[in-house]
């Protein structure tokens, strides 16, 4: 399958060939929701953490005696009913949120997620974006003239810091790596831009 390849100044300038084991599957979108909620799951961090009985310091002490109060038979101040102190079943950090995913089943999953961009039209092929300096106003007046929706997920296939600082301050690019691409990015970002380099190693994961 062939799209456009495109210059910086989004002018059409070759046609480049889709590898159609990556950018023209099926699109499950059970596994895609799958993909994401494993994601999402590993990168949660526990905090939320409430104290037990065993973390609250006080007299075992019976507050008052058994019968002839009118109270309910109370033991120790410790009780959980009581105000301010601790809880029964709430959040505690030892507790595991990670899920398991096979390593093939992820793999497809980001390859339904990129197909999904060439079905809806969402991707546009970069020869390469070059700049002079790390300069914001540059990055913008590249990104003015996008034909797609302005809301885009570059895709470089090596680090550059000149790249990364000049679209840092763009709300609407995030600048990512091809070998940190991910669910989360590809559905949260409208548009993908790939540059060509970066093409190549993403065939490179099949």
């Amino acid at each position: 399958m062939e799209t456009k390849l495109f210059n910086q100044e989004w002018k059409e300038i070759w046609v480049i060939e889709l590898d159609q084991n990556i950018f023209w599957l099926d699109v499950n979108n059970w596994l895609i929701h799958r993909a994401l909620v494993y994601q999402l799951a590993n990168a949660r961090k526990n905090i939320a953490h409430t104290k037990t009985r065993s973390d609250v310091r006080w007299s075992t002490r019976k507050i008052y005696k058994q019968k002839h109060t009118g109270n309910a038979r109370a033991w120790s101040s410790r009780s959980p009913v009581r105000r301010k102190w601790w809880v029964v079943f709430w959040p505690r950090n030892n507790r595991n949120f990670t899920l398991e995913m096979n390593k093939k089943e992820r793999r497809k999953a980001l390859f339904c997620a990129l197909s999904s961009k060439v079905i809806n039209n969402e991707i546009l092929i970069v020869d390469d974006i070059k700049l002079d300096a790390i300069k914001t106003k540059t990055m913008v007046s590249i990104f003015s003239k996008l034909p797609y929706e302005k809301n885009v997920l570059l895709v470089s296939p090596v680090k550059n810091e000149v790249l990364y600082k000049s679209s840092a301050n763009l709300p609407y690019v995030k600048t990512i790596l091809a070998d940190y691409l991910n669910i989360a990015d590809l559905l949260k970002y409208k548009t993908l831009v790939l540059l060509k380099e970066s093409l190549e190693k993403i065939n490179a994961l099949k």
